[in-house]
């Protein structure tokens, strides 16, 4: 279950990077699925798929320290620290990531994604 999910995680930055992502999670966000962003709002689905066409791609990404929480077989939380870049110059944004899947018909469904920013250690 860990390695279906963070493969899915690594296709959603992919697509964050390509500028595919109002494609990728208009497609694997459940109807009711929301985002928790770092800048405190709250999207839901139609709304991360509006605010992904106008916003910059990500130049590359990592995932670290992840770990998966199994609530059931069809029910699973996985956290993990990200890290994307965008442009050269800009310092590397780093947070805690949480992202909520349930299995819907056989395929994995985003329901609650939750970025927690880790403040600057400079």
């Amino acid at each position: 279950m860990l390695e279906e999910l963070l493969d899915l995680e690594h296709q959603g930055w992919t697509s964050l990077c390509n500028s595919t992502g109002a494609d990728f999670y208009g497609q694997i966000m459940a109807s009711d699925g929301v985002m928790v962003l770092a800048h405190g709002q709250v999207f839901d689905r139609q709304a991360v798929i509006e605010s992904l066409n106008e916003v910059p791609p990500w130049r590359s990404y990592d995932i670290a320290d992840q770990r998966l929480v199994a609530l059931s077989d069809d029910h699973a939380v996985l956290v993990y620290t990200g890290r994307a870049y965008r442009d050269e110059d800009e310092p590397a944004f780093i947070a805690r990531m949480s992202s909520v899947y349930n299995r819907q018909d056989g395929t994995w469904r985003l329901a609650l994604y939750q970025q927690t920013p880790i403040p600057s250690q400079a």
